[in-house]
């Protein structure tokens, strides 16, 4: 069974196209900086054990044409892995954001859809671009059938205890105004893979998404139970784009002394902050690169990243009343080995011990980066959030 992943960010879409249940991944890609003049397409075949590479540097202008661009790769008379788009069974959509009215993957309909669309508001840089995918993918793949995987899905087990707000109680029974998390998809592939590989399912670990998009999860014997995002994915550490912790009280001062009205807030909150707020740039690299010709704005910026993962690892391992596993994922989590040792530095109290030649390791598979007697595991697990949610649209569908 052919199942074609979709994975829309905010400024890029991932995609595989898997055959299950024996996960063989037949083609995958990125398409990069969309919006940009440097956007880019990296496209990988993978045939009779064979990979091939396109790499294509164009301006795309929005989703609609980067989904368009990879459909026509799919088919493409010389690269192409499928003769037609009918090939492809499913195609499985990542949403962000799916309230408190989807808490398990679900067969797409326009009930569905409309849901999706309600929940706009609760994830603006994410629902309207998974909801844009879905209705391309829907032209582009029309006897495919269409699945979406909810990114809040997997923090359904944190209890009312940690998912309350303490406003009154009728903005939460009324209007869904809750901690629901996000990354799930991620937390849950990594945590899996970690809890396999401690061979513990009695497990405390912590898992460290580190992307453009960032938060951590505090999961006890493979459930979540508490999560750094909330009501939407802005709250809890420093990201690309979005500030993370905030102060409620500077919003009432953006608006009631500075002048702000509130969709410039949200927009100053959402996509002018983060990392790109302190330094000028969302991308590490680019980061690293001002830090090394000595930028102190920079290298302040990326020690406040540091401090706050750190901060979170502590309230965390408080709550889990223990800890066997940190593990670090995504795009930073797992190829920023400087970051990742600032993160774990000066943790020994909690018996989080870093063997920094094992760090600076670039293999990119599961491995371990603490010293051989240190009492908790630090674990870096390339994230497949494609691959998790293809095996949960081919359980859905068998």
């Amino acid at each position: 069974m052919n199942i074609f992943v979709i994975n829309s960010g905010s400024s890029s879409i991932k995609y595989q196209l898997i055959d299950m249940p024996d996960a063989t991944v037949i083609c995958s890609g990125i398409i990069d900086k969309i919006g940009m003049e440097d956007s880019t397409i990296l496209h990988k075949t993978f045939i009779e054990g064979k990979e091939q590479d396109i790499k294509k540097d164009i301006s795309i202008k929005d989703h609609e044409e980067g989904l368009k661009a990879v459909a026509s790769l799919l088919t493409d008379p010389v690269t192409g892995v499928i003769k037609d788009h009918s090939a492809i069974h499913i195609v499985g959509h990542r949403v962000v954001h799916g309230g408190e009215s989807f808490s398990a993957t679900t067969n797409i309909t326009e009930e569905v859809k409309e849901k999706i669309k309600q929940l706009f508001p609760l994830a603006p840089l994410h629902n309207p671009l998974n909801y844009l995918g879905i209705e391309i993918a829907e032209k582009l793949f029309p006897v495919s059938k269409q699945v979406a995987v909810f990114d809040t899905a997997f923090h359904q087990t944190i209890q009312p205890v940690a998912y309350r707000y303490a406003i009154p109680d009728t903005f939460y029974r009324e209007d869904g105004i809750r901690v629901y998390g996000f990354h799930g998809t991620s937390h849950k592939n990594v945590s899996e893979k970690a809890i396999e590989y401690l061979k513990k399912e009695n497990s405390k670990i912590i898992t460290i998404h580190l992307g453009n998009g960032c938060s951590m999860t505090a999961i006890l014997n493979g459930q979540s139970i508490e999560t750094s995002m909330g009501f939407g994915p802005m709250n809890g550490l420093i990201m690309g784009t979005r500030c993370g912790d905030f102060d409620q009280s500077a919003i009432f001062y953006l608006v009631n002394q500075l002048g702000y009205d509130i969709e410039k807030v949200n927009t100053l909150l959402n996509k002018k902050s983060g990392m790109v707020g302190l330094t000028g740039h969302s991308d590490m690299r680019e980061i690293k690169a001002k830090i090394e010709s000595g930028d102190k704005e920079a290298q302040l910026a990326y020690d406040m990243y540091a401090w706050r993962i750190r901060k979170y690892i502590g309230a965390y391992t408080a709550l889990l009343n223990g800890l066997d596993g940190i593990v670090f994922t995504g795009g930073v989590g797992e190829n920023d080995s400087l970051m990742r040792k600032l993160c774990s530095s000066a943790m020994d109290y909690l018996g989080i011990q870093l063997d920094e030649n094992k760090n600076e390791s670039q293999l990119h598979s599961l491995r371990e980066i603490n010293t051989d007697n240190s009492p908790v595991k630090i674990l870096v697990i390339p994230t497949n959030e494609e691959l998790e949610i293809a095996t949960q649209c081919f359980h859905l569908l068998n």
